[in-house]
């Protein structure tokens, strides 16, 4: 037993570690293609310049960088209350049979392929944004919405988990000393769940700020610095997405580059999701 044991062990150990690898070597290649043009025309001129025309060797990439913050931040702006509330709800309020229904479906949620999520958008949200809010459709704001929906799952998920991780003795306590049961929610178990929240919220983030074909579909994809939500837009990924297929040359290494901006940004997000879980258990 002790032989198949220390087998058991190894083997999950070389699967673990092919895993870092396996990483690793992506790393390495996203580097080693992007960093090379980002030295050549210097690492100021690339991620703040304002001009991305590859045919005249003009690599910034700042409106893309403005562009995934403003759809992030409207994606969130509807993604955290809603999922909040659908949190709170699930663990507050929801009659068994009803969560027998609702958490499947918040869990479908997640399984839609984003390509469903940006069709439904082009079809549906683009042509109310363009007759009721004006502008082409093909906006910021159709990505958030789209985008805040998509992260729903992430944030109700893990807020939910967190709510439910606590001791029951904070809602007992609360309510002993007289507060009602909204005032026990939004003073002692949401607080006390803070940094679950916000680790879901920061994971959410990263997986808006990482979303490409819904984003494809519903931006218009127009290089430019936004100035309202109602104008078209281009984010990171959805720049590596459209022009990788053609792209050569420099042009080909500042996609890369490109990926390796996003790369940090996605690494730091979920380096403070860790740090908060890690915190939150200690």
């Amino acid at each position: 037993m002790e032989i198949q044991e220390k087998i058991i062990e190894k083997t999950l150990l070389l699967v673990a570690l092919s895993s870092i690898m396996i990483l690793g070597l992506i790393t390495f290649f996203i580097f080693e293609e992007g960093l090379p043009l980002m030295w050549k025309i210097g690492l100021r001129a690339f991620i703040l310049g304002e001009r991305w025309v590859p045919s005249q060797g003009s690599f910034g990439i700042l409106p893309m960088i403005a562009c995934s913050f403003w759809v992030t931040i409207g994606a969130l702006a509807l993604g955290i209350p809603l999922g909040l509330a659908c949190a709170i709800f699930l663990c507050e309020w929801t009659p068994p049979l009803a969560a027998m229904v609702l958490r499947p479906a918040i869990q479908l949620l997640a399984a839609i392929p984003s390509v469903i999520y940006g069709f439904w958008g082009l079809i549906v949200l683009v042509p109310l944004v363009r007759n009721y809010l004006g502008g082409p459709g093909l906006s910021i704001l159709s990505g958030s919405l789209i985008l805040g929906f998509m992260i729903l799952p992430t944030i109700i998920s893990i807020s939910e988990d967190s709510l439910n991780a606590l001791p029951p003795s904070y809602k007992q306590g609360a309510l002993a000393l007289g507060a009602t049961h909204w005032q026990t929610i939004w003073r002692v178990l949401v607080p006390a769940a803070r940094s679950g929240i916000v680790t879901s919220i920061i994971l959410g983030m990263g997986r808006a700020i990482g979303e490409t074909m819904a984003m494809i579909m519903i931006l218009g994809n127009a290089v430019k610095m936004p100035t309202s939500f109602l104008d078209s837009a281009r984010t990171l990924t959805t720049n590596i997405g459209i022009e990788m297929g053609y792209a050569s040359g420099d042009h080909r290494h500042a996609l890369f580059a490109t990926g390796v901006v996003l790369f940090i940004i996605i690494m730091l997000l979920n380096s403070m999701a860790i740090f908060l879980s890690r915190r939150r258990g200690g």
